[in-house]
């Protein structure tokens, strides 16, 4: 019984994701279940290829949505999680037991201890440190921008490891171990430990890269680092570097495509925020209302950057009306 898990890559609650519900399915669905591990990115143009749906089971975790028959498991928790009306349209329709949706999680990996547990009888206990973590993570729910630029958890290692590497076989080689390995152990395995002195290292070279990119004004930062091999920087570091900042959008570059990263800071007492993953969509992207992205095709850089100037327009225009009166008024009471 082969089932291909089709997760979020570069991406720790996607790994997490990916390895939470492979033992979830292996406890409470089949236990001689044999798993494949394939690791999607957000890229422009189609996202799926229907040719590599050829599991006896095939699973999309932390990912938009395939109305594909030949999907049988799905969980997201993104705002933006499906490409078309037709595919929210078609999973309204499914009235499925093995679809699952919910944008109020943090996390996927805790929609899917939330799921398994509730409905299916699962045992979240030895797995609770990791959706901890994931939750953690990607709800950035760090108490301070500086906890979360540290590095010092074991969790946030691994996420600077997943985000940054560039060997296509090192996700679905930990995933297995995330489910089943306590974290800090992980990090002692040959294949991970080589990898974070100069993860660390390139870090720290962040900080200063984008301390020296970054422009602010009306409470919205912009940085362009297209110039830098900078795959993987912390997306916390914009506000460690500029508490004040309320939004931040970046331009920055891969192999295989151009990045407008589009966020809000996590630690901001602003109220009335806008809703970030409803910019992004109106570019092709998506996202979560606090965070989003938009990915462009590598020789698109010229749209690409003029899509990230009108949306840093666009925010420092509601900063300006929404968050500076709004900080008047408090000066005033």
């Amino acid at each position: 019984m082969i089932v291909r898990v089709f997760y979020h890559d570069k991406c720790f609650d996607g790994c997490c994701s990916a390895s939470l519900f492979s033992r979830f399915y292996r406890e409470r669905i089949r236990s001689n279940a044999e798993f494949q591990f394939t690791g999607l990115v957000h890229r422009a143009g189609a996202l799926f290829n229907e040719a590599d749906f050829t599991g006896d089971e095939n699973a999309i975790v932390d990912f938009k949505y395939s109305a594909s028959p030949a999907i049988t498991w799905w969980f997201d928790h993104h705002e933006s999680a499906f490409l078309t009306p037709g595919d929210a349209e078609h999973f309204e329709q499914q009235q499925s037991n093995t679809k699952f949706y919910d944008p109020d999680f943090k996390s996927c990996t805790k929609l899917i201890a939330t799921v398994g547990e509730t409905r299916f009888g699962f045992d979240i206990g030895p797995v609770r440190d990791m959706v901890y973590w994931a939750d953690t993570i990607d709800g950035a729910s760090y108490t301070s921008a500086e906890e979360a630029v540290s590095m010092r958890e074991p969790a946030m290692k691994l996420t600077l490891a997943i985000e940054a590497t560039q060997d296509s076989t090192f996700t679905p080689r930990l995933i297995p171990l995330l489910a089943t390995r306590p974290l800090a152990e992980i990090l002692d395995e040959p294949f991970v430990s080589k990898l974070i002195p100069p993860l660390l290292e390139r870090h720290k070279k962040s900080i200063d890269i984008l301390g020296r990119h970054t422009e602010c004004k009306d409470k919205t930062l912009f940085f362009d680092v297209t110039d830098y091999d900078m795959e993987g920087y912390n997306k916390f570091i914009p506000y460690y570097l500029y508490p004040e900042c309320i939004y931040t959008v970046g331009l920055s570059k891969s192999s295989f495509r151009v990045k407008v990263s589009v966020g809000s800071n996590p630690w901001t007492k602003a109220t009335n925020l806008i809703n970030l993953a409803k910019i992004c969509e109106r570019y092709g992207g998506g996202g979560h209302a606090r965070v989003g992205a938009i990915s462009f095709p590598p020789g698109e850089w010229e749209r690409a950057r003029n899509g990230a100037a009108e949306i840093v327009e666009e925010l420092r225009a509601y900063s300006r009306e929404h968050h500076e009166q709004a900080d008047a008024a408090d000066v005033k009471e």
